[in-house]
């Protein structure tokens, strides 16, 4: 019996999902007293998780870009060949979209979004009714699939020097054809961001973001913004956060100029913190916040830049 990990490793350097992902499954490997290997695809990918913590790296060189059915076939193969108890993948898009696959084609139960690692009852909790109540999950198949929530766990980012082997199955011909990648820029990516200043309409206008940009540039911090903000291009949708857009839990979510719609509140608010700047005492993301400041953004962002540089300085 083992544990298979996926991990997409697409970027430049391995993502902090795919770290997490790596660290719940040592911790079940440990657990269970079995073998940990990590599943990945690409030219570069197996050199950079080999120096990683795992028994074993399976990589597949055939594959150009991420078709689903491929990456599930190739999974549920490795899966299959070393006998694995528990196949984890990070919630993210390729995670939803290969780990029902996986699920279905292995017969194994699944949660996704699993926020906490089994308790010894095996129950496994994960977020239910967007993030605003908790539900226990026991798996009884034999094997069994599990997809992490970003952000649930602590990385713990141990060295090791795994054998790899390169995966020589057929994974059969690509369906979908990636024509065109756009990425998002440089800075902290959102779905990794421990920290992230966001700000919605009550900024006025674009031209008022540099406060906003300088704020998380002090703080290293990630932007994101609200849909009407999207919506009216005064920043790119890639910052759209809520549950038309990204879907972030980080540390700590500072929200300025945003009433806190529930739509909104539906995407932010596995946030660990959040603090929130709002001339608008009874705006509903009071009810939501951690923190919070009744105050004019721009008279409170100048305060709080000030004090983040000065925190800098002193460390």
């Amino acid at each position: 019996m083992s544990v298979i990990v996926f991990a997409d490793t697409r970027g430049e350097k391995v993502a902090k999902s795919a770290l997490e992902t790596l660290t719940y499954g040592r911790k079940l490997a440990s657990k269970d007293g079995t073998s940990l290997t990590l599943v990945t695809f690409g030219d570069a990918s197996a050199e950079r998780l080999a120096a990683l913590d795992t028994n074993k790296v399976v990589v597949a060189r055939n594959i150009g870009d991420a078709d689903s059915q491929q990456l599930t076939r190739l999974v549920a193969d490795v899966a299959t060949k070393e006998g694995a108890k528990w196949i984890v993948f990070s919630h993210d898009d390729t995670g939803k979209a290969v780990a029902p696959r996986v699920g279905a084609k292995l017969n194994a139960g699944e949660v996704a979004g699993a926020i906490t690692l089994p308790n010894d009852q095996g129950l496994i909790k994960r977020n239910v009714f967007s993030g605003k109540a908790q539900a226990w999950v026991e798996l009884k198949t034999p094997v069994k699939v599990i997809s992490l929530l970003p952000n649930s766990i602590p990385v713990e980012a141990v060295s090791g020097t795994a054998t790899v082997e390169e995966y020589s199955g057929d994974l059969g011909a690509a369906k979908v054809t990636v024509k065109e990648v756009r990425k998002a820029g440089e800075g902290i990516p959102l779905p990794e961001a421990e920290i992230v200043v966001s700000a919605g309409r009550g900024m006025k206008g674009p031209e008022n973001w540099g406060m906003v940009e300088q704020l998380a540039k002090e703080l290293h911090a990630a932007t994101a913004c609200s849909r009407p903000v999207a919506d009216m291009d005064w920043r790119p949708h890639h910052e759209h956060v809520g549950q038309t857009g990204i879907a972030i839990r980080p540390n700590l979510y500072i929200a300025i100029g945003i009433s806190g719609a529930i739509q909104h509140l539906a995407g932010v608010n596995g946030s660990k913190v959040i603090a929130v700047i709002n001339t608008d005492p009874e705006a509903p993301f009071f009810k939501a916040a951690d923190y919070g400041i009744v105050g004019d953004a721009f008279e409170v962002l100048p305060k709080l830049i000030e004090a983040a540089k000065k925190l800098n300085a002193e460390r």
